[in-house]
């Protein structure tokens, strides 16, 4: 089954552009419907049921909260999963949506490539974030629990704890690779490694252990 997609931005270019844009990417992907407020948000997300809603994080309408109000508002939909895409970077509104129940933050300069492959991992259940602003979600959720995580790290090799810290942090593969000089392929098989050692899942889990230990 193809992810199925809400584009909400109040911006008409934006909307068409980011639709034409997955929709010629030849991912397995379908744009059920747009959304330009608060209001109109809500509605689709309850009328379309969307696997993922790409939702602009400056919104009018509602009662001021702009996406994060439209995120804290769809929590109760089954199966939704929102990706903020957004122009701003700024800490203050990452961190608002994540802490309203987004499961990802992007910026508009994102590629279409890396949009798709965060929708994907996102769907999946996985967090997805451009590079460094996963950082401002580590500082704002970390609960400083560095002690615990000692044994744990000495199972991971230093290489590991590299590709660690950067999944972790939103990197894509194809961004740490670039990062530490490495193959593609050769992170693959560190991640695999890191899970497998610390008996985690997937990485939205992975980041969440980083994120409980306050070790990114």
């Amino acid at each position: 089954m193809p992810i199925r997609l809400v584009v909400i931005d109040d911006h008409p270019m934006v909307r068409s552009g980011v639709r034409a844009e997955l929709e010629s990417s030849g991912a397995d992907l379908v744009v059920l419907g747009e959304a330009a407020d608060v209001e109109g948000a809500i509605a689709a997300c309850r009328e379309l049921r969307p696997d993922v809603a790409l939702l602009d994080v400056h919104l009018p309408g509602g009662n001021g909260g702009g996406g994060a109000e439209v995120a804290a508002s769809c929590q109760d939909i089954e199966g939704l999963r929102f990706l903020a895409l957004s122009v701003s970077d700024a800490p203050e509104d990452v961190v608002q949506v994540i802490r309203a129940g987004a499961r990802g933050y992007v910026t508009k300069s994102i590629s279409t490539a890396d949009l798709v492959e965060a929708i994907a991992r996102v769907a999946g259940g996985d967090a997805a974030f451009s590079p460094r602003l996963a950082g401002f979600v580590l500082d704002a959720f970390g609960t400083g629990e560095v002690s615990a995580a000692d044994d744990e790290l000495d199972l991971l090799s230093a290489r590991e704890q590299e590709v660690m810290r950067l999944i972790a942090r939103g990197y894509t593969y194809k961004e740490v690779a670039s990062e530490l000089f490495i193959s593609i392929k050769t992170v693959e098989t560190h991640v695999s490694s890191v899970l497998r050692k610390l008996q985690l899942s997937n990485r939205n889990e992975l980041t969440r252990w980083a994120v409980q230990r306050h070790i990114v």
